[in-house]
């Protein structure tokens, strides 16, 4: 099996440094990129498995080059590192496409182990189960989610999550067991990482996201996926 290839977009040296001293111990193909265009016009060729995408790049915004990878269809898991840290940026950058936010400083470890859960997020399945509830429709197999016959375009991570609850409909995932099943045991106390990922899920799958009626809150608890009578496991 190839190794997995990683694309950072870095402009600091010492960071690309430091992701290729960190993928080469996991045995991933790291490849590098210093701006926007230099991303853009590398990333088609090169085709990898995970992106880690730099904010501050000397051309553009890194903004831009997610946007337009994701205009063209492409569904590669990406990994923003950025110092900054309020929430209404990580939720900008979710609502344009990334899957996940690693705010600089950052842990060897804590930037392998997301790369980890990106890499098992974007394999294949294995197994030809689809899941109904109401209009939305899961296929385990293709990987594909659709609302009333429609495509539901979702990142790795977002179809994660919504895959966790649809294999339960009508059962409560506490928080904690959705941390611990999309990031891992060491971020088990982030459940803003929750709310911001049920957000948007809910703007694609909802016809309403103020007033849900598939992806339900249990204050305090967790969330569920309303199950109905026609809910349907092939």
């Amino acid at each position: 099996m190839a190794s997995p290839i990683v694309f950072a977009v870095d402009d600091e040296v010492q960071i690309r440094r430091l992701l290729r001293m960190a993928c080469e111990s996991e045995g991933y193909k790291l490849e590098e990129a210093v701006s926007v265009t230099d991303a853009l016009s590398k990333f088609y060729m090169i085709r990898p498995d995970v992106v880690i995408l730099d904010l501050g790049l000397p051309d553009k915004g890194g903004e831009e080059f997610l946007e337009r990878i994701r205009e063209s269809g492409s569904k590669v898991p990406v990994l923003v590192l950025s110092v900054r840290d309020a929430e209404k940026d990580k939720i900008r950058l979710l609502d344009a496409g990334a899957d996940d936010y690693l705010t600089k400083p950052f842990g060897v470890g804590e930037l392998l182990a997301r790369i980890r859960v990106l890499l098992r997020h974007s394999s294949p399945e294995k197994t030809d189960v689809k899941v109904r509830i109401g209009t939305l429709e899961l296929d385990f197999g293709s990987r594909r989610v659709t609302k009333s016959g429609k495509d539901v375009r979702l990142t790795p991570t977002e179809y994660s999550f919504l895959k966790l609850l649809a294999t339960y409909p009508g059962k409560i995932i506490t928080q904690t067991q959705i941390l611990k099943e999309l990031w891992g045991p060491n971020q088990i106390s982030e459940a803003g990482y929750l709310r911001v990922y049920v957000n948007q899920i809910r703007k694609k799958i909802e016809e309403d996201p103020s007033k849900p009626q598939i992806l339900i809150t249990e204050p305090g608890v967790g969330y569920y996926l309303k199950a109905e009578d026609d809910s349907v496991f092939h």
